[in-house]
């Protein structure tokens, strides 16, 4: 029994570099390197830089969201921080405490069919948790998912060890931090 398997491996031809999951643990610089799939493997080196300048654009994209992310994390953040309180019915007229206090700016007087309404635009300094609204919540969990499926797409780009597919990403990251790293910083208080 040992002799059959001894002369079946032994006619059998040596196998590559590559362990039996078929990725490579070394970085390569082969320009037919499949990318997400079989159908997606370059076959020119037009195709290969055409795979190259995707993944630039794809990883600029990314940093992209992010900077929107954070754009609408500040938008959401200051329109909860200034929520208008319409003044209950009952209590003293605006227009007449605000003649008693001229110093008084935060009120502003609006007008809907004719009927006058005063209402006072207030600001909350506090920063603890902000309620949770299907405006806000929503919208904020589609783009953490398209953050976190282009992230984990751009990881497989790397995870190839192609260089020329390596260096795509971080040069399109860096390219995206040029071009919108600025918006993507939040003020720390």
């Amino acid at each position: 029994m040992m002799d059959m398997d001894m002369t079946a491996s032994s006619s059998m031809p040596m196998a590559s570099s590559m362990p039996e999951s078929g990725m490579s643990s070394v970085f390569s610089t082969a320009m037919d390197t499949p990318l997400y799939s079989t159908a997606w493997t370059p076959h020119s080196p037009a195709g290969y830089a055409g795979t190259c300048i995707f993944l630039i654009l794809f990883a600029t994209l990314w940093r992209g969201v992010f900077a929107f992310k954070s754009t609408m994390e500040r938008r959401w953040l200051d329109t909860a921080l200034r929520r208008r309180y319409v003044v209950v019915a009952g209590r003293q007229r605006e227009s007449e405490r605000v003649s008693q206090e001229s110093e008084n700016k935060g009120t502003v007087l609006m007008t809907e069919r004719g009927v006058e309404e005063e209402v006072r635009v207030v600001r909350r300094n506090s920063r603890g948790v902000m309620p949770w609204r299907w405006s806000v919540d929503l919208p904020r969990a589609l783009i953490v998912l398209a953050l976190s499926g282009m992230g984990y797409l751009l990881m497989l780009a790397i995870m190839t060890f192609n260089v020329g597919y390596f260096l795509s990403v971080l040069g399109g990251i860096f390219l995206g931090e040029i071009a919108v790293g600025r918006y993507s910083q939040m003020e720390e208080h």
